[in-house]
């Protein structure tokens, strides 16, 4: 492996890319026999490099055998981009014969064709201008379908794509301007301060944020083929695929139904439903329900809320289970093709075939060979229900000596007696995944089945089941999966904490489910930007959970109201002030962003502050209330200061005696910290029944790393991850929070979806409310105040990151 990994870093490979290559056991090969046959062992260029490695990673089994003529096109110049090695690899996989016709290949692929920046920026000009008055509307959000359009323009075909979108981001900068928050701009992490430049450079030099929608034009999804381009067992097939859909992108997104959506979902759903959105095509929600034993209602519900809680709009939703009586025709035709087999082995018996424990050798079942009207009989048995569970299985004839697992004799159909949810009884036979998916993805016209890393094996045998019954062939494509730190997201590994007690239910805000996400406040907006963030390649990620964090305290940060809350509460007299003493401030929803609006708060003789704001013993290097000191309170034009502390019989301090410095010369204060008044008629203080406040789940970032967590996952958990707090106050402006997320709310017929009231507690951190609290719709309509019998608030995220880091 040493001498790939020197070989690799030859062609321009960093060290660790030549390492992760070297381990890849299908692409190292490809590559280091690429590099042969260029004859650049010694090194290149690294451009040519770069060329080189895409002609490696994106070459089919179709095309190797012109892998020498391939290789020597990148070497002498005449394939230099990825377009162009892309279009050579479709030409030679499509050859009816093995000769490769130079003429046609070099006008299939561009060979010779420049595209100037000049022509580039005029049809990019002329694209923007067909759709000027579209682009002012919707800004940057049609950054992404600009994009894609210009693309497809065929005088731009082997343009440097690159260079294409460069050239659209500075017209629509041009165009636009900078974005702003009509773009719903996300903001990044600080950076260093640096000196301000002048209002004249920020106008011209202004970075534009990078569109959520890029990916899809970006990286591996760029290079996906396009409608039309999958070469088919006959052409017939291409012809009708063609003619179902209008040459469009057709995805699907097809859950198991039999657990809860989780943070990687939200990269799949991304995926998915944004790729066809940003090609103006169509995605399906497909359920894949081909196992009556594990799936419920529930879980149908949850994943179609969630999907379009992420804001996608599914174009139909659909089931395997809708097509059980054409895979089952689809079965019957392959045994009698002779391309499947009635089975009586066990699984252990299966798992002796296949090479067992040893990975010995492999040898066939004896109901291989049976004749053909056997196997037909013996299915109809098993069809009929005089098999028991477990007795008969119906496995695919495909090749045991393959060095792909998939191809060992897969099972095709098994037995089951569990009533299906949407079939009921009807059947007792029910198709695999490994049956079921590419041939549902082949009946609804799929044009890209993207799924994750972990099915590329099954690649090969999603193309040889689609082959062998003759229909429609989609193309799969793999990228790699998402997981965060501090978590589990197996659906076995949560439903033990489940059952065990470590968490209250699928939708504990310290899971990382979709729901669990949900619950704690988390706005789509900021899964949606951290999913599409990260991009899309075939490495197989673990994102510090911190980095997501980030992303929904940036999110908030520009979008909620802040409100004044003391945890803690402790009383404050006035002294000077009388005992009807009511004066109404004005209070900004967020200081310095008048767009978020104001609210009103009472200031009475009586205040509460929170007791972490005041130190009996009072030191050089503490700002807040002490005794004779003053401290300013918030949007309060005159500071307090503390002249008594009262105690109870236990010596507990209960009350604060201070003075309100309204008198004489205002001498502004070293701090200022929140408050809430005592005002009967305001309904002030607002009393909060719990809060609820959250931490990591686990304590290392893998729980399941046995090196680090020795004695088991479980061991880990951390048994202070939930903090409960019961007695805090919040100010009247959480009110008017309410009672905007109302109006939003019915306008969208969201009010069951009391998680989106979401505000800042100051110095506290993110909130929202818990589906716990106790909301009753028609008292709101007569006074909000009395429409919560109870309320809880679940802590979203805090106001900074956790600067302690894990040892």
């Amino acid at each position: 492996m040493e001498g790939m990994i020197d070989l690799f870093q030859k062609i321009g490979l960093t060290e660790q890319r030549a390492k992760d290559t070297a381990k890849n056991k299908k692409l190292a090969p490809t590559l280091e026999r690429t590099i042969t046959e260029a004859g650049v062992q010694d090194g290149c260029d690294k451009n040519i490099g770069a060329l080189l490695y895409t002609l490696a990673s994106t070459l089919n089994k179709e095309a190797t055998p012109h892998l020498p003529y391939l290789a020597q096109a990148v070497i002498s110049g005449k394939l230099a981009s990825t377009e162009q090695i892309a279009a050579a690899i479709e030409y030679v996989s499509n050859l009816r014969d093995s000769q490769i016709n130079e003429q046609e290949f070099n006008q299939h692929c561009g060979v010779g064709v420049v595209i100037t920046p000049e022509q580039v920026q005029h049809e990019v000009s002329q694209q923007i201008e067909q759709n000027k008055e579209k682009i002012l509307s919707d800004r940057y959000r049609c950054l992404g379908i600009t994009l894609s359009t210009i693309k497809q323009n065929p005088e731009l075909k082997w343009a440097n794509g690159a260079v294409v979108k460069d050239e659209v981001e500075k017209q629509f900068l041009a165009l636009l301007g900078p974005k702003d928050e009509r773009d719903q701009v996300v903001k990044g992490k600080k950076k260093e301060k640096k000196e301000k430049p002048s209002a004249d450079k920020k106008a011209s030099s202004a970075p534009v944020k990078k569109d959520p929608n890029s990916i899809f034009f970006e990286g591996e999804l760029s290079r996906l083929h396009k409608p039309g381009g999958n070469k088919q067992i006959k052409d017939e097939l291409m012809i009708e695929h063609l003619k179902a859909t209008g040459g469009k992108v057709v995805t699907r997104f097809p859950p198991e139904p039999n657990g809860f959506l989780h943070i990687g979902h939200a990269k799949a759903i991304n995926i998915n439903f944004g790729y066809a959105e940003a090609h103006n095509g169509i995605c399906y929600l497909r359920y894949d329900d081909t196992n009556p034993e594990a799936e419920e209602e529930q879980y149908f519900i949850s994943i179609l809320e969630t999907v379009k809680w992420l804001g996608f709009t599914p174009y139909k939703i659909t089931y395997s289970s809708d097509y059980f009586q054409r895979l089952y025709e689809l079965a019957v035709f392959m045994i009698q093709k002779d391309l499947a087999y009635v089975c009586y082995c066990t699984g252990e018996e299966i798992y002796a075939q296949r090479g067992g424990a040893e990975k010995g050798p492999r040898y066939e079942c004896s109901h291989r060979n049976r004749p053909i009207e056997e196997s037909l009989a013996e299915f109809e048995k098993m069809k009929q229900g005089q098999y028991k569970e477990g007795e008969a299985i119906l496995r695919m004839k495909m090749n045991m000596q393959d060095g792909n697992p998939q191809f060992w004799d897969l099972v095709a159909y098994r037995i089951l007696y569990t009533p299906h949810h949407r079939t009921g009884s009807e059947w007792c036979i029910y198709p695999t995944y490994d049956f079921t998916h590419c041939l549902v993805d082949s009946f609804e016209n799929i044009t890209h089945s993207l799924c994750t890393t972990e099915f590329t094996q099954s690649r090969p045998s999603y193309f040889w089941l689609c082959d062998a019954v003759e229909v429609y062939k989609p193309v799969q494509w793999e990228y790699g999966r998402l997981n965060v730190t501090n978590t589990v997201l197996s659906k076995r590994k949560v439903l033990e904490l489940v059952e065990l007690g470590h968490v209250h239910d699928w939708d504990d805000p310290r899971l990382f489910t979709l729901a669990a996400i949900r619950r704690r406040g988390v706005p789509p907006e900021a899964i949606n930007i951290f999913v599409r963030e990260l991009g899309v390649t075939t490495s197989k990620s673990t994102i510090d959970v911190a980095r997501l964090d980030n992303h929904i305290r940036d999110h908030l940060n520009e979008t909620v109201p802040r409100v004044m809350a003391l945890l803690e509460p402790l009383k404050v007299t006035l002294t000077n002030l009388p005992g009807d003493y009511l004066e109404e401030i004005t209070v900004p929803n967020k200081p310095r962003d008048p767009k978020l609006g104001e609210h009103i708060v009472p200031f009475t003789k009586t205040v509460y502050i929170d007791r972490s704001d005041f130190r009996e013993q009072d030191s050089s290097d503490y700002f807040r209330l002490a005794p004779g000191k003053s401290v300013g309170l918030l949007h309060v034009k005159f500071p307090i200061t503390c002249q008594d502390v009262v105690k109870d019989a236990a010596g507990n301090i209960v009350e604060l005696i201070c003075h309100y410095d309204n008198e004489g010369e205002f001498k502004k204060p070293k701090t200022y910290i929140q408050w809430v008044a005592d005002s009967p008629a305001h309904n002030s203080p607002v009393k909060i029944d719990e809060i609820r406040l959250y931490e990591k789940l686990f304590f290392h970032a893998n729980p399941q790393d046995k090196t680090a967590v020795p004695g088991g996952w479980l061991s880990d958990i951390n048994p202070d991850s939930i903090q409960i707090h019961r007695g805090a106050i919040l100010e009247v402006g959480i009110w008017d929070v309410i009672k905007r997320w109302y109006e939003q709310a019915v306008a969208k017929q969201h009010v069951d979806r009391i998680e989106d009231i979401r505000f800042q507690l100051i110095r506290i951190g993110y909130f929202c409310f818990d589906k716990d609290s106790q909301f009753n719709e028609e008292e709101f309509k007569k006074d909000p105040s009395k429409a919560f019998k109870s309320l809880i608030l679940n802590r979203t995220v805090t106001l900074k990151e956790d600067s302690k880091k894990e040892n």
